[in-house]
C-alpha cells in the first residue's frame, strides 16, 4: 500500500522498525481507551479512520471517538448482505452523532454481478472468496488514503485475538492498526452501553454477540464461543480483515 504523507516521526507501516511506539500503562479499560484514541488522533489527525461493523463494541468506540474528535471518519463495509437491523442502526447513529463522517464502502461487484461471475450464493460454497470481494478488497482500497485504522478487537473475543496490542503492525493492509478496546470484557461493554443509553443492534438481545452478514451469521447457543455464530457451517471464524496477509 502506498502511504499518504506523514511526518518523519509518525508511526507508520514503513517506518515501524524505527518508530517509537506509545506506552499505555493505566489498566483501567475506559481510561486506557481514551488515552489510545487521544494519541491516535494526535498522531495521525485526519489520516486515521475507524472501520466499524456497528456491533456493540462499535457503539462504545463511536461514543468514545465522538467525545475526542466529532468529525472523525468511519468506514462501514456495506456488503449489501447485512441485516436490516444493522442498516437501521446506522440511521440512528447518524442522527445521534451528526458530525461524524460515515463512509459506506461498497464492493466493486453488485450482488447480481457477483452471482453472474462466480455463481449464486457464493457464501455457501466459497465464503473466503465472498469475504474478500465484499470486505477485504473494499477496505484495502479505502485504507490507501490513511496511515492507520482503528478496530474494535478485544482479546476476550477469540483465541486468535488474544495477542492483539493497542498499536499493531498490520501486514494484511500494510498499515498500522489501533485497537483501543483490547482489555474490555463483554460485561464492561454492556455496562458502558447502558450507562450512556447508547443505541445498539437489537439482534444482540437475540443471542447474536457477533453480527456480520445475514447469510453467514446465526445466534449462538448456550456455552458456545462468542464467534461460533459466524460461518458456522465452515472451519472459519474470521472474515480475513484481521488475519495476516
Amino acid at each position: 500500500m502506498k502511504e499518504v504523507s506523514a511526518t518523519s516521526n509518525t508511526v507508520t507501516y514503513s517506518q515501524w522498525g524505527n518508530a517509537k511506539l506509545p506506552e499505555f500503562s493505566d489498566r483501567t479499560a475506559l481510561l486506557e481507551s481514551r488515552k489510545v484514541l487521544g494519541w491516535a488522533f494526535q498522531e495521525y489527525g485526519d489520516k486515521v479512520v475507524y472501520s466499524c461493523s456497528f456491533g456493540v463494541e462499535g457503539m462504545v468506540l463511536i461514543d468514545l471517538i465522538y467525545s475526542i474528535n466529532k468529525t472523525a471518519s468511519i468506514i462501514f463495509l456495506d456488503t449489501d448482505f447485512h441485516f436490516k437491523e444493522t442498516y437501521e442502526l446506522i440511521d440512528r447513529v447518524e442522527k445521534r452523532y451528526p458530525q461524524l463522517k460515515i463512509i459506506k464502502e461498497k464492493p466493486s461487484l453488485t450482488p447480481e454481478q457477483q452471482a453472474e461471475k462466480y455463481g449464486a450464493e457464493l457464501w455457501k460454497r466459497r465464503p473466503d472468496l465472498c469475504c474478500r470481494i465484499r470486505k477485504i478488497d473494499p477496505l484495502a482500497g479505502r485504507l490507501k488514503h490513511y496511515n492507520a485504522w482503528i478496530s474494535g478487537l478485544r482479546r476476550e473475543q477469540s483465541p486468535l485475538r488474544r495477542s492483539v496490542s493497542f498499536v499493531n503492525k498490520d501486514e494484511r493492509f500494510q498499515s498500522v492498526k489501533i485497537c483501543p478496546l483490547i482489555h474490555w470484557k463483554w460485561t464492561e461493554i454492556w455496562d458502558y452501553v447502558r450507562k450512556h443509553d447508547l443505541p445498539y443492534n437489537p439482534l444482540h438481545d437475540q443471542n447474536y454477540p457477533s453480527i456480520g452478514c445475514a447469510y453467514c451469521t446465526r445466534p449462538v447457543k448456550a456455552g458456545e464461543d462468542q464467534r461460533a455464530g459466524r460461518w458456522s457451517a465452515f472451519d472459519k471464524t474470521e472474515c480475513g480483515l484481521h488475519l495476516k496477509g
